[in-house]
């Protein structure tokens, strides 16, 4: 049963990302050449291994797609956040997870189980949860501000947060895009959370 709905979460998440690959190229072509290629298996493997981490099937999905965009590319794959290689996703983890304790001190200032996958320039982060901070739901989109309290869930998961972009691509005209456009409306969501 659990390899049924497996299958079925893959099933979804890779025809989101042939559409959401198809928009790109077609109504953003000078950003779609800054993505970088995907990554093999192996190659996913091997980050695994070298950061000790095991990755959810969407998010290797997602990786198996592009690997993020180019490091001088700052055209934003949404929220005004560009879209992060899994090597840097991964060394950027680490980092702020290292700092729990001395540098965060506060409660889910950051969190040991997020995966910062889409960064806007200034510290801030999208982040994949994979523990379900909050509210339980491992795989659910977070967001981080390096200086703000807010720490809300924006999207149940990826699937609905890809979901929500390719509607978006869908539903605008290309005279109407705009490339700082905000996926905010998930049904129910946000889910408004804060740290003190």
């Amino acid at each position: 049963m659990e390899n049924q709905r497996l299958s079925k979460v893959k099933n979804i998440m890779n025809e989101l990302i042939e559409k959401l690959d198809k928009q790109l190229a077609r109504l953003r072509p000078e950003y779609y050449q800054e993505l970088k290629p995907s990554l093999s298996d192996l190659e996913i493997q091997n980050l695994e291994v070298q950061y000790k981490i095991q990755l959810p099937d969407d998010l290797k999905t997602l990786y198996k797609w592009k690997n993020g965009q180019n490091q001088n590319c700052y055209e934003s794959f949404v929220n005004n956040s560009m879209f992060l290689s899994l090597e840097d996703i991964l060394s950027t983890a680490a980092e702020l997870t290292s700092m729990i304790g001395s540098d965060f001190e506060i409660e889910n200032w950051w969190n040991e189980n997020w995966m910062p996958v889409f960064h806007n320039g200034g510290g801030d982060y999208i982040c994949f949860d994979c523990e379900g901070t909050f509210t339980g739901n491992a795989g659910q989109v977070i967001e981080y501000w390096h200086a703000d309290e807010d720490r809300n869930v924006i999207a149940p998961n990826l699937i609905a947060f890809i979901s929500q972009i390719v509607k978006y691509y869908e539903t605008t005209n290309s005279q109407d895009f705009d490339e700082y456009f905000e996926i905010d409306n998930v049904d129910n969501y946000p889910l408004v959370f804060s740290v003190q």
